[in-house]
């Protein structure tokens, strides 16, 4: 299949660019409304935010769902120190070591933004005997503005109170030789591979061979993201991550299927259809199970939706910290969601 690697890249780039932790994915969807707009396919927004796009199919008594999530990782003040440092709880569960450093920008319920950083509270080795030592976690970092601030009272003066949300730099670049590197892959690159298929579909005039939902969820990253589907749907695929590490098989350059994850099987029919389909395509993919893992299909299913489930995407190594993927990972996931969706 001859996908648009350039607008597909060009479009995660963009998209990862757009500051989106669970919460503030407003600007996110409204990114991707526009960019779907050029191609005349229905959709329209949940109460909660997210985003549904309709392809009609050359079968619409029945659906399939696909969904991938565009909220990412991030934090949150909690409170104002006296010094006028802001303390952080997670939003989702950021890796807080790789946070250490890490600059960030800080949006306040107005709107309002100023760049900081995120730093341990031991953060000079000149100055304390743990700087390297010293965990990283909430209780131990803070967020250093780039503002005249003083005290709790100038920052408040700022407009920065508790509840302001706190934005990581994505740090993206891809590389000549096929790599995507950046924050919150998990799971905007899978969002970019649904853009690459509709954009398919749309240039090459094809249509699925059910009616289709691409959704787009906005809480994936506190877990119920997909607790609300079309009552239509019959199956739903989750396109996200997959897990390197470990005894797991996959790299960044493979399609994963999981078979498992942190709550369960997914289904064994529609599994091993997704298997048989990157068999006889002779697509670069490995079964694998993801131990510490949960998707929107388990929210939909939890929340007492009658689907058959799976959960598939492209190797990402390193996880919730600076992450990264090949082209060729993504290319295989975009064929497998492709004879999916039209075998």
């Amino acid at each position: 299949m001859n996908f648009d690697q350039t607008y597909i890249l060009d479009f995660a780039k963009r998209l990862l660019a757009t500051h989106s932790p669970s919460g503030y994915t407003q600007n996110a969807i409204t990114f991707i409304e526009q960019e779907i707009a050029n191609w005349n396919y229905a959709s329209y927004r949940t109460n909660k935010g997210n985003l549904v796009i309709v392809v009609d199919g050359e079968d619409n008594e029945s659906a399939v769902g696909l969904c991938a999530h565009t909220d990412t990782l991030g934090l949150m003040v909690r409170s104002v120190s006296g010094d006028g440092k802001l303390q952080v709880t997670n939003l989702g569960g950021p890796l807080m070591p790789t946070l250490d450093g890490e600059y960030c920008t800080i949006i306040t319920r107005e709107g309002r933004k100023f760049s900081g950083t995120i730093l341990s509270k031991s953060p000079a080795a000149h100055v304390y005997k743990d700087a390297s030592s010293a965990a990283r976690n909430t209780d131990t970092m803070e967020v250093r503005i780039d503002e005249v601030v003083k005290s709790k009272q100038d920052v408040n003066a700022l407009g920065i109170f508790p509840g302001d949300f706190v934005c990581i730099d994505p740090k993206t670049q891809i590389t000549d030789s096929g790599f995507i590197k950046s924050r919150f892959l998990d799971d905007k690159i899978s969002v970019a591979v649904f853009m690459g298929v509709l954009k398919y579909f749309h240039d090459h005039q094809i249509t699925p061979k059910h009616k289709t939902y691409f959704m787009i969820s906005t809480y994936e990253e506190v877990g119920h993201g997909m607790s609300w589907i079309p009552s239509d749907i019959k199956e739903l695929l989750a396109v996200d991550m997959g897990c390197i590490g470990l005894d797991l098989s996959c790299t960044e350059y493979d399609v994963s299927i999981c078979a498992k994850d942190s709550s369960g099987p997914y289904d064994f029919e529609l599994t091993n259809r997704l298997i048989q389909i990157a068999k006889e395509k002779e697509l670069k993919y490995v079964v694998d199970i993801y131990p510490f893992y949960g998707s929107d299909v388990g929210a939909a299913l939890h929340a007492g939706h009658d689907v058959k489930g799976a959960l598939i995407g492209p190797g990402v190594h390193a996880s919730h910290g600076m992450e990264r993927t090949h082209f060729e990972g993504v290319k295989n996931t975009l064929e497998l969601v492709y004879h999916y969706l039209t075998n």
